[in-house]
């Protein structure tokens, strides 16, 4: 049975994705940053075992990935999907501290996770989640899309730093119906999805096929790729 660990795991993607994995055998960590959190989503899916821990933290993510090859002798996946964005507004009015938060998160906090699971011994394969966002800016979303910017270049680097023994790839999603990005569309959903050519929104499970697909051995011949999966936005 293949380990895999994914950060964020309690809700919307990270959730769709563990749920996913388990559902196919795997053995499936979780991370969450609020103890209560875990607790609930553990409590009604009794398959997932977690762990609290901040995205942004070097000692959560070492201690974690450690905790998981103690358990289990084994870590064959990391998906990088915890993500915020406290930093909504023009990059000239931002509150620093925000940006800062949003770039430690999304940025840093891939970047650790890594460093730690490839320590640990991870086997396989690393997974960030990055946004059309880092390919294309978007009024007040700019410190956010930095950091997604920044994390797809950084999948490419890994995934050149890495190889050949663990493949590192990306996925970069448009607007996805999750807590994370409900700014987005809770006012005018309809209005939201038109901005995609498929007119909808995409959905946690949409994306947790994609992120099954990459990191099983369908895709064991790719590597340094960010898969756009956006309804046709970028069109």
């Amino acid at each position: 049975m293949k380990t895999i660990l994914i950060t964020g795991g309690t809700r919307g993607i990270g959730l769709a994705t563990a749920l996913r994995f388990s559902e196919n055998n795997w053995n499936v960590y979780i991370t969450s940053r609020k103890e209560e959190n875990l607790a609930e989503v553990l409590g009604e899916h009794s398959q997932l075992k977690g762990f609290v821990a901040n995205a942004d933290s070097e000692e959560a993510a070492n201690e974690t990935c450690n905790a998981i090859i103690k358990e289990t002798s084994s870590l064959d996946v990391l998906i990088n999907n915890a993500g915020t964005n406290p930093s909504g507004g023009y990059l000239m009015d931002v509150d620093i501290s925000r940006i800062q938060k949003t770039w430690d998160v999304n940025l840093l906090g891939p970047l650790l996770w890594a460093r730690a699971a490839v320590k640990a011994g991870l086997k396989e394969s690393i997974l960030n989640v990055a946004s059309v966002g880092g390919i294309k800016p978007a009024s007040y979303m700019g410190a956010y899309n930095i950091s997604k910017a920044g994390l797809i270049y950084m999948t490419k680097q890994l995934a050149k730093e890495l190889a050949p023994n663990i493949r590192v790839n990306g996925i970069a999603p448009a607007v996805v119906k999750t807590k994370l990005s409900e700014m987005l569309w809770e006012n005018d959903e309809q209005a939201t999805a038109d901005l995609h050519a498929l007119k909808k929104l995409g959905t946690p499970e949409d994306i947790s096929n994609l992120m099954y697909f990459l990191s099983s051995e369908e895709a064991s011949w790719i590597t340094g790729e960010v898969v756009t999966i956006d309804g046709g936005y970028l069109l």
